[in-house]
């Protein structure tokens, strides 16, 4: 139970709760119970883009504001919450219900990460905003001091985007086509159709934005090779 093993966050935290109960419920998965982490992983999403949005403009008076939007992105990405999440132990903290538990769920990205926002929610209400920075920033400090504005590329579909309003064609639209799989995982076929291309470009992936990325770097592909 979340409850016997959250002195052992408490301490990977940097941050002690006065309210034990905001940190049970940022550790409850919703296969657990009602109670559980969703609305404070609502808040700590916002919270978290906030703090990192406001380092990220202080740290780099040089960059655009697209700049610092790639950098973010890169930041608060479920694959970097995972990791972070991972170095703080949190999987052997959270209470799952006995599906996710048989799943594997304590390790998997998505709930890593949401349960991570979900914990900087927590510390918001609890000890307000500016602990919540502290917070985040203690988190994030590895990150941020090996962080290199220039190594960031753009993800496929900023690219595609930015190609197309260079040669000023429309935003390119997508739609899922399928979803297979278990919910726990799940499997997205998603379409890419842009002005220049007369047919649509497929992608897949585990999640809808993955199978959108790779739909827009097969686009490009298609739209570099004509």
């Amino acid at each position: 139970m979340a409850s016997r093993d959250t002195p052992g966050v408490i301490r990977a935290l940097p941050y002690k709760f006065r309210d034990a109960a905001l940190l049970e419920r940022a550790l409850t998965h919703r296969s657990k119970g009602t109670d559980n982490y969703e609305r404070l992983e609502f808040l700590g999403d916002s919270v978290l883009n906030y703090v990192i949005s406001s380092e990220l403009f202080g740290r780099y008076p040089e960059l655009t504001e697209g700049e610092l939007t790639r950098l973010r992105a890169v930041l608060v990405r479920k694959p970097t919450l995972a990791e972070l999440a991972r170095r703080l132990d949190l999987g052997a903290h959270l209470a799952l219900g006995e599906g996710e538990l048989k799943s594997g769920g304590f390790d998997r990205d998505s709930i890593l990460a949401d349960a991570l926002e979900a914990l900087f929610g927590a510390v918001c209400l609890d000890g307000g905003i500016d602990s919540a920075r502290e917070t985040i920033l203690r988190v994030y400090q590895d990150r941020l001091s090996t962080l290199d504005p220039r190594a960031v590329a753009k993800d496929p579909k900023t690219e595609l985007q930015e190609y197309l309003q260079k040669h000023a064609f429309p935003t390119p639209t997508y739609e899922v086509l399928a979803v297979s799989g278990e919910p726990h995982q799940q499997h997205f076929l998603v379409a890419c159709r842009v002005a220049p291309l007369r047919e649509a470009v497929q992608g897949e992936g585990a999640s809808r934005r993955s199978a959108e990325q790779q739909a827009a770097a097969r686009t490009l592909e298609r739209l570099h090779a004509k």
